[in-house]
C-alpha cells in the first residue's frame, strides 16, 4: 500500500474551511479542497491537494493500490504543529498498512516535516506544486496588503505595533509616560516569551484534550483537574508562608513561599503524568515507557529544587540549623536521580519501537 501525502502545516484547512484532519480518500479530499478554495481562492494548499489528486489518480491508472491522505498542523508553525501531523500520521498509519509514500509539497515549509514522515515509512519521492501568477500582481503593494490579511502574519508584526501605540498614548494621556514604559515592557515580554515558546498553543491544545477527555470518559482529565488544584494549593499555601512572616527578611518570606509550595507542586506534577499514563494503558493495554522515566525525573528535580534553596539560605544565614554536608548531599543526590532519569530515557529509547515514539510525554 502506497499512500499520497498532502500535508498543511500551519492548518489553513482547518482555520479558513473548518475541515479537521486526518482527511483519507480521494472524494473527502476534493470536498476539502473545493471548502478551501471556496474559503480562500488564493491558497496554496488547495493547488496541493488537487496535485494529490492527480497523483492518485495517475497511480491508479498504472495499477498501484494507493490512498490519498491530508495531513494538518497548527497556525503556530514549530514544534506543536510537527507533533500535531506526525500523531496524524500515525493515526492513518494504524488504519492503512502502508510502507511507502509520496509528499505533496506547495513550499520548503511543509518540506521541513520530511524527517517525521520518513522516520515512519519509506519516502518515494516529493512533488513540489508551484502556483503561476499574473505579473500585475506582484506589485511590492499587493504584496504586502496580502501578506496583512494573512491571521498568523498580522499577530506577529500588527499586534505588538498596537499593543505599543495604545499603551503609550493612554500613559501619556494620564501623564504617567513612564509608568506605561514599564507596563509596555512587561506586556511585551509576556508575549514575547508566549510567542517564542508557543505557550498559547500548549493551551489551546490542552483545552482541546480536556475536551476530548471529557467526551471519552477519559480518567486522565480528573487527574489532570486534581493536578492543577495540588498547584493551586501549593501557591496558596505559599502565600500564606510568605504573609505570615512579615519581620522576616524579604529573601526569607521568598525562600518561605517556594518551600511551601514546592511539594505540592511535585505531586501535582506526578498526579498528571500518572494521569497521561493511565489514559495510555486504558488505550493501548500497558503503561507507557515515558512514565518511569517521568516520575523519576519529577523527584530528581523536587530533591534538588530543595537543596538549593537550602543552599540559598545557608548562604544567606538564614538555614544556620541545616548542615551545609546535608544540603551538598541532597544537590548531588537530585542531580544523580536526574541523570539517571536521562539515562533512563536513552535506554529505552534505543529499545522501543517505532509506535511508541508518540507516548512521550508533551509537558
Amino acid at each position: 500500500m502506497r499512500l499520497v501525502v498532502c500535508v498543511d502545516r500551519d492548518d489553513d484547512l482547518g482555520r479558513k474551511a473548518g475541515v479537521t484532519g486526518p482527511v483519507v480518500g480521494r472524494a473527502a479530499v476534493l470536498a476539502a479542497a473545493l471548502a478551501l478554495g471556496t474559503a480562500d481562492p488564493e491558497d496554496s494548499d488547495t493547488n496541493a491537494m488537487l496535485a494529490g489528486v492527480r497523483l492518485y489518480d495517475e497511480l491508479k491508472k498504472v495499477g498501484d493500490e494507493c490512498e490519498l491522505v491530508v495531513l494538518t498542523g497548527s497556525p503556530k508553525v514549530g514544534v506543536l504543529s510537527d507533533r500535531r501531523v506526525g500523531e496524524q500520521f500515525d493515526r492513518v498509519l494504524r488504519e492503512i498498512p502502508a510502507t511507502s509514500a509520496h509528499l505533496i509539497s506547495d513550499g520548503a515549509e511543509d518540506e521541513y516535516l520530511f524527517p517525521i514522515l520518513a522516520s515512519r515509512v519509506k519516502i518515494d519521492g516529493v512533488h513540489r506544486v508551484y502556483i503561476r501568477q499574473s505579473a500585475s500582481l506582484e506589485s511590492t503593494y499587493y504584496t504586502i496588503v496580502r501578506a496583512l490579511k494573512d491571521p498568523k502574519l498580522r499577530a506577529k508584526t500588527v499586534l505588538p505595533f498596537a499593543l505599543v501605540l495604545l499603551i503609550l498614548g493612554v500613559a501619556a494621556a494620564a501623564g504617567i509616560i513612564w509608568l506605561g514604559v514599564i507596563g509596555l515592557s512587561i506586556l511585551l515580554g509576556i508575549y514575547l516569551i508566549f510567542w517564542t515558546f508557543d505557550i498559547d498553543e500548549a493551551v489551546i491544545d490542552s483545552i482541546r484534550s480536556a475536551s476530548t477527555d471529557i467526551r471519552q470518559g477519559s480518567a486522565a482529565f480528573g487527574f489532570g483537574l486534581f493536578a492543577i488544584t495540588l498547584v493551586g494549593v501549593g501557591f496558596l499555601y505559599g502565600y500564606n508562608s510568605y504573609v505570615g512572616s512579615p519581620n522576616l527578611e524579604p529573601i526569607a518570606r521568598i525562600l518561605l513561599f517556594l518551600r511551601a509550595g514546592l511539594i505540592w507542586w511535585l505531586f501535582g506534577a506526578g498526579i498528571w503524568e500518572s494521569g497521561r499514563a493511565i489514559r495510555w494503558y486504558l488505550s493501548r493495554g500497558r503503561l507507557p515507557r515515558s512514565y518511569p522515566i517521568a516520575t523519576t525525573s519529577i523527584a530528581g528535580i523536587g530533591i534538588l529544587s530543595y537543596g538549593l534553596l537550602f543552599l540559598v539560605g545557608y548562604l544567606e544565614g538564614l538555614s544556620s540549623s541545616v548542615q551545609l554536608l546535608f544540603i551538598i548531599g541532597t544537590i548531588v543526590l537530585g542531580l544523580s536521580i536526574v541523570i539517571g532519569a536521562n539515562v533512563l530515557y536513552q535506554y529505552l529509547r534505543a529499545r522501543r519501537p517505532v509506535a511508541d515514539v508518540g507516548s512521550a510525554p508533551a509537558g
